[in-house]
């Protein structure tokens, strides 16, 4: 092999190994974060989020003979798969629900969000962070923030399926985390929120007690519906979800639909 030709070919490799280096370093940074521009949903495209699909029966039902009695033996009370409802919280839930007036929806005609419960999200509670940073920030876990509010990675286990979703936020994986209103608006304002001030239909729309970050198929799926008309898919759920809306419907003076009742005491006569 001629002097030139091994030159060649000792640039060539040096080459190579050079491309590689900085494809593996590349790979780190992005891995840790150091890459990864403002994911603002306003921003562009960043990494994208990958979820773990479950289904109904990837998520056993609680059941009361599988409940711990020796709390050094109980579940981890965070795990949104498991039930944390009690038979003293079912109890209570079936009594308030007893006290909701059951009649027929209002019209819906001309229902605005933004113009009847305010725009998505504001900051209720004046803590400087919105509503949505608000609930991410309780619901996630391991999640990291842009300065003291903006959530933009974490991990969230759906109350509504048992799903893993590994969050990042950007325009096109943001909406793989929805926060979802428990009590849906146009369901309130369909049961009695038109008669509530502006100042309580944006408390209503940004109540805490009647929000939850979920999976964002669950919450397409369920849009303004009920519970006649949706559930969540993890049965061990039910139990706090329908608490959760029994709750919120008397906070905020709302009624409830026949349907809508029977479906509620189903679910909480089982818990």
């Amino acid at each position: 092999m001629t002097s030139r030709r091994r030159r060649r070919t000792r640039i060539s490799l040096t080459s190579v190994l050079v491309v590689l280096a900085l494809a593996v370093g590349g790979y780190a940074l992005d891995a840790t974060g150091v890459l990864g521009p403002d994911a603002d949903a306003a921003a562009g495209p960043t990494a994208v989020a990958t979820a773990t699909v479950g289904t109904e029966t990837d998520v056993p039902e609680a059941s009361r003979a599988s409940r711990p009695t020796d709390p050094t033996d109980a579940t981890d009370p965070t795990d949104p798969t498991v039930s944390t409802s009690t038979d003293t919280d079912a109890a209570d839930a079936r009594a308030l629900l007893a006290t909701l007036p059951v009649k027929g929806k209002a019209a819906g005609t001309g229902y605005d969000r933004t113009g009847e419960f305010g725009s998505a999200w504001i900051d209720v509670d004046h803590n400087g962070c919105d509503t949505r940073n608000d609930v991410l920030a309780r619901d996630l876990s391991g999640i990291v923030r842009q300065g003291p509010c903006k959530v933009v990675t974490g991990t969230l286990v759906s109350p509504y399926t048992g799903a893993t979703i590994h969050f990042v936020r950007g325009n096109t994986t943001s909406t793989l985390v929805q926060i979802d209103h428990v009590v849906a608006l146009e369901n309130a304002w369909r049961t009695g929120a038109q008669q509530l001030s502006q100042s309580e239909r944006e408390a209503l729309a940004n109540d805490p007690s009647n929000l939850f970050a979920v999976d964002g198929r669950s919450n397409s799926q369920k849009r303004s519906g009920d519970a006649a008309t949706w559930l969540p898919a993890n049965k061990a759920f039910r139990c706090t979800y329908i608490e959760h809306q029994v709750s919120v419907k008397a906070e905020y003076r709302l009624w409830i639909v026949p349907a809508e009742r029977d479906a509620m005491e189903r679910v909480l006569n089982a818990c």
